[in-house]
């Protein structure tokens, strides 16, 4: 970048802020800036910027990216990828296995019920819920939330590596990024302990047949009105806005932590925001079974195109008024 290039973005930044932010009205020192940047070096005018929007406490986060070898993107890239990719598949194969156990067992079924294992346990149909089914359907959940968040995660993910490797070459930018990954997907292990717990009350009340899905039309009905209501809400747009704007996010939230406490905590709050986005989808798996691969599959596409398609708003609206159609449909064939 030459020095004519920072002229020109030094004096683009003064116009817009100027114009755009009332706020910078006592900003005028910044004109010394676009006057002097001649008698000084590249570094310095890129600093004086930087230190400017700092000074006036925009909120922003300034980073100044250094140049990284493109194989070293390339690397990152490649292994972020593949390394999620392996994690999708192996959940999706334990799902696909669990389904099979769980529909070998739906045949003859009697007054025993399937617990979720892929070994072919039941247990009487009217038995309290121990120990170890708990735990089975607490890894099943687990397994299901990674399955179907994992795709839509890659892009934040890969942008959360490659601006460490542009802002901070020195430190350790892939191991930040495992934390942010981890961060991310203990949210979602929270989420499946929470719906462990929705699925034990709804068993105890006998709302879930034995392919876990919603034995009362009325129940159902109401949880696809909520799940498309919710669709148009604002919370959705916030949390929704969040996840489709990876870098966005990242610089607006303190940018790239090199250390793995602050990495975990970034990545925390970026899978709060994804739960904020998502949990009423996943509310719908209760009123299609819990355990019908097609029914996740289709939820795990939607979410996808959601995320990360640029009509991503327009999908998720469009699906609010189909699912509230469809909630009123069954929750008046539930009421007759």
């Amino acid at each position: 970048m030459t020095i004519a290039d920072y002229s020109a973005l030094s004096v683009l930044i003064v116009l817009v802020v100027w114009r755009t932010a009332p706020m910078f009205a006592r900003w005028k020192s910044i004109s010394v800036l676009c006057m002097s940047h001649c008698e000084i070096s590249e570094d310095q005018i890129a600093s004086r910027i930087a230190q400017k929007f700092r000074d006036a406490k925009t909120g922003w986060q300034v980073a100044v990216l250094v140049p990284t070898d493109t194989a070293v993107l390339r690397r990152d890239r490649i292994v972020v990828v593949l390394a999620f990719t392996l994690l999708t598949a192996l959940a999706w194969s334990y799902l696909l296995w669990l389904s099979a156990d769980v529909g070998m067992g739906g045949m003859d079924m009697g007054d025993f019920r399937m617990i979720p294992s892929g070994m072919g346990l039941m247990v009487p149909a009217h038995s309290p819920w121990q120990t170890i089914e708990f735990v089975f359907v607490f890894v099943m959940w687990t397994v299901m939330m990674v399955s179907m968040m994992t795709p839509s995660a890659v892009p934040m993910i890969l942008m959360y590596a490659r601006v460490g490797r542009h802002t901070a070459p020195q430190s350790t930018p892939f191991a930040a990024t495992v934390w942010f990954a981890a961060g991310y997907f203990l949210v979602w292990l929270a989420f499946a302990l929470l719906a462990t717990l929705a699925q034990w009350a709804l068993e105890r009340t006998v709302l879930l047949d034995s392919w876990m899905a919603s034995t009362s039309n009325v129940l159902g009905g109401l949880v696809f009105v909520v799940a498309g209501a919710y669709q148009w809400t604002r919370l959705k747009d916030v949390c929704l806005t969040q996840c489709q704007t990876p870098f966005a996010f990242v610089m607006g939230h303190g940018g790239f932590r090199s250390d793995g406490l602050g990495s975990l905590m970034l990545g925390l709050r970026h899978g709060s925001y994804c739960v904020g986005c998502c949990w009423a989808l996943m509310a719908l798996l209760f009123a299609g079974g819990i355990m019908n691969v097609l029914w996740i599959a289709v939820l795990a596409l939607f979410i996808l195109l959601e995320k990360v398609t640029p009509f991503g708003r327009r999908i998720a609206s469009f699906a609010g008024m189909v699912l509230i159609a469809a909630g009123a449909w069954l929750f008046s064939i539930g009421m007759h």
